[in-house]
């Protein structure tokens, strides 16, 4: 098994995309892998496994000569069943507009997700919840997108002198995580009234962000209300939408 390992990794094939492949979780792909024999496979998985790799036995293994063209065979045999996996398992419309690379890789997260949840605790579910709200705020915030990158470099899967972003800011903001992060894994000398404080002030700064957005909503609303009122319509709907955003901003415009 140790062999396999090695032809995995130099093939590049990551446990989640071995995991799509066979149509198991990823954890079950290690608990495969910890076996001492790929004899002890399930047959179904192993057979997959062997035509992945292009022998007929696992006694071809130790053959393998890993060059060029032998990764390009075995990635388009990957790439061809995990698209077709994937288009049997969420349909064509979730890949319309995306191109190959982009494909590859939100099937890629999808996979990694659905893994996560499939771990059915709370702790879970809210993990992922908060990857769904980090997404929702994504395209806001570039500091965002650094700590992506921040996040990435740190865990060895890019180059960190990889910069995709704008350089200098990447540059300074990843400076500037660096030394939080070590603040906080040796914060057992740091002042326990000053870390209070300082999460103290940063509750204040979301409560009053909540606030503002509270009271913009509330604000909101009420143009609708009037808008509704003053052109004689109970909701809005298909119809008459168009002229009750135009009777909104008109009463905005009153305000101005």
């Amino acid at each position: 098994m140790d062999k396999l390992n090695d032809i995995l990794h130099e093939l590049g094939i990551s446990k989640v995309k071995l995991a799509k492949f066979l149509g198991v979780s990823r954890q079950m792909i290690y608990n495969y892998l910890e076996l001492d024999d790929i004899n002890k496979w399930p047959k179904d998985k192993k057979v997959l496994l062997l035509n992945l790799l292009g022998i007929k036995s696992s006694d071809e293994l130790d053959s393998i000569r890993i060059d060029t063209d032998y990764i390009l065979n075995v990635e388009s045999r990957l790439n061809s069943l995990v698209d077709l996996n994937a288009k049997n398992e969420y349909g064509d419309s979730l890949y319309n507009g995306l191109g190959k690379k982009q494909r590859e890789l939100f099937s890629n997260i999808i996979a990694l997700v659905k893994d996560g949840l499939e771990d059915d605790s709370e702790e879970s579910y809210e993990t992922y919840k908060y990857l769904y709200h980090f997404l929702q705020a994504l395209e806001n915030s570039d500091e965002l997108k650094y700590i992506l990158g921040y996040v990435a470099k740190a865990n060895g899967f890019v180059k960190p002198l990889e910069f995709v972003f704008d350089e200098e800011n990447q540059f300074m903001f990843e400076s500037f995580m660096f030394s939080a992060m070590t603040l906080y894994q040796n914060g057992n000398g740091v002042s326990k009234s000053k870390i209070a404080e300082s999460h103290r002030r940063f509750v204040n700064q979301i409560e009053h962000k909540m606030e503002e957005k509270m009271s913009r909503t509330l604000e909101l609303n009420a143009v609708k209300v009037q808008a509704l009122r003053e052109l004689g319509y109970t909701e809005i709907n298909e119809k008459n939408a168009a002229e009750v955003f135009e009777k909104i901003a008109e009463i905005q415009s009153r305000g101005v």
